[in-house]
């Protein structure tokens, strides 16, 4: 599954709405709000984690995934050693947060999460791009 930054994974696209998700993947294996009342998906097979916002439609705008066809710019990077692929890709600028065992590596221009453990990539989380004037770049129309 193509990690396609600013834009989605696999044959989603940010924008989508549920009834389009559905069309591609059939229904989910489980279906929940969060705490701010946005639509979950869970995607058993594909190691899916899709998130509808509420405040926006129920447009799918954020994307976390552990599937190790993962790749990114044609690399798997599930199980991969998480410095070596921030220093293949194209961009450098990241942040870096701790968690115990854990670490996040955000890239904000992509909105990209590289998630480790033991400097190992155990997830991806990517986001719809928010433009200049605070409104989502949504790729779907």
């Amino acid at each position: 599954m193509e990690i396609n930054l600013k834009n989605g994974i696999d044959s989603l696209l940010f924008g989508m709405k549920q009834k389009d998700v559905e069309q591609l993947y059939g229904l989910p294996n489980k279906k929940f709000k969060d705490e701010d009342d946005n639509q979950i998906y869970l995607y058993n097979d594909k190691k899916l984690r899709l998130t509808f916002y509420a405040d926006e439609d129920f447009k799918l705008g954020y994307i976390i995934s552990s599937n190790p066809e993962n790749t990114l710019f044609n690399k798997k990077i599930i199980g991969e050693n998480v410095i070596k692929i921030k220093n293949q890709l194209p961009f450098k600028s990241w942040e870096i947060e701790d968690f115990d065992s854990t670490e996040n590596h955000f890239n904000e221009s992509n909105w990209l999460i590289l998630q480790s453990e033991y400097e190992e990539i155990i997830r991806i989380e990517i986001g719809a791009i928010i433009k200049d004037n605070d409104e989502f770049d949504w790729k779907f129309k």
